[in-house]
């Protein structure tokens, strides 16, 4: 259903009679304001006719589905906002706050979908996941360490080293005996 509409680019035609009952003229089903909000939350253009009068009541509609979503699920709307909202009925600038309302949640949706692009993107360059890779890799090492051959599946196996010339083998025995002594030191 929603999608026809979205395809199809018009606006559906929602007739409301006496009885409170709300009738989808492009499915030809009774819907409920449930089925309204879902329309509205996949961006469904529709208008709220009443059947007997053929007056657009799309606002008191409208004004009707959020009375419901507060009233049943988490509140949206903070009480100082709807006491603010309410003080500027008959105020000489009642006209111009449907424009900013307006202008404003635009402002916000286009700030929501930048904020979140910028999260996604950022998410590589994210010190905790930078530290997540360091760690991976230390504990890979670790693994190599205590358990050889533990990352041949993940890795190839480094080339191996050159053989080691007649000086640097006596280095190094110079250096594990110097080692040995300060073990043997450390152990008295």
């Amino acid at each position: 259903m929603a999608e026809a509409a979205e395809k199809s680019g018009d606006t559906v035609i929602i007739k409301k009679y006496a009885n409170r009952r709300l009738y989808n003229t492009r499915s030809s089903s009774y819907i409920t304001l449930d089925h309204l909000a879902k329309m509205t939350r996949e961006n469904v253009d529709y208008k709220v006719l009443d059947a007997k009068t053929g007056t657009d009541i799309t606002h008191q509609i409208l004004t009707q589905i959020i009375m419901e979503e507060e009233s049943s699920g988490e509140q949206m709307l903070p009480v100082s906002f709807l006491r603010q909202l309410i003080s500027m009925y008959g105020n000489s600038m009642q006209s111009l706050i449907p424009h900013y309302l307006e202008a404003s949640m635009e402002n916000f949706r286009a700030n929501q979908t930048k904020l979140h692009k910028a999260f996604e993107d950022s998410l590589g360059n994210n010190p905790l996941a930078r530290l997540a890779e360091q760690n991976m890799a230390m504990f890979k090492a670790a693994a190599a360490a205590f358990m050889p051959g533990a990352e041949k599946g993940d890795q190839p196996a480094p080339p191996p080293a050159p053989p080691a010339t007649n000086d640097e083998l006596a280095a190094l025995r110079e250096q594990m005996a110097e080692i040995q002594k300060k073990l043997d030191g450390l152990g008295r």
